[in-house]
């Protein structure tokens, strides 16, 4: 079973793009496209405040007829942040991504901020996870020859 941690090794990069409750939601949608990223971790001070999506933007701000350059980021944010700890396996990420309909989880260590785990990234690690038992099974079949 792969763990949260072994994910974000495997990303080529594992930064985790933040913006501030106050800032200006065009700002941070101008960022997530900057990045091609689909979420930002949204933080006052130096804790976290709640999780901005590209899901927010289109249901509070463009569907409400709201400027995102007049609203806070804190105004479509959501509040209640679920995130997961690097020991967690990829089977805890995606039972709560689907529960919660989200795509999108922050990743905790000793309640710091230090990754993000996206249903992307939990499909790639399932399709390699596949593809690695494939060959196994046909190294397997073959008794041991190469194919």
């Amino acid at each position: 079973m792969t763990s949260v941690a072994q994910v974000l090794k495997s990303k080529p990069e594992n930064t985790v793009y933040t913006i501030d409750a106050a800032d200006s939601v065009y700002n941070a949608i101008k960022l997530m496209a900057d990045k091609q990223i689909g979420a930002l971790v949204v933080t006052e001070g130096e804790s976290i405040a709640g999780i901005v999506t590209e899901r927010d933007y289109a249901r509070k701000v463009v569907l409400m007829e709201r400027s995102s350059k007049a609203t806070p980021v804190r105004d479509i944010m959501s509040r209640a942040v679920r995130f997961v700890r690097l020991e967690q396996t990829t089977d805890d990420c995606m039972a709560l991504m689907t529960e919660r309909r989200m795509r999108h989880l922050p990743v905790i260590d000793q309640e710091r901020l230090v990754g993000m785990v996206s249903i992307g990234d939990l499909v790639k690690n399932i399709i390699a996870e596949q593809q690695f038992t494939i060959q196994q099974l046909e190294t397997y079949i073959n008794g041991g020859e190469h194919t």
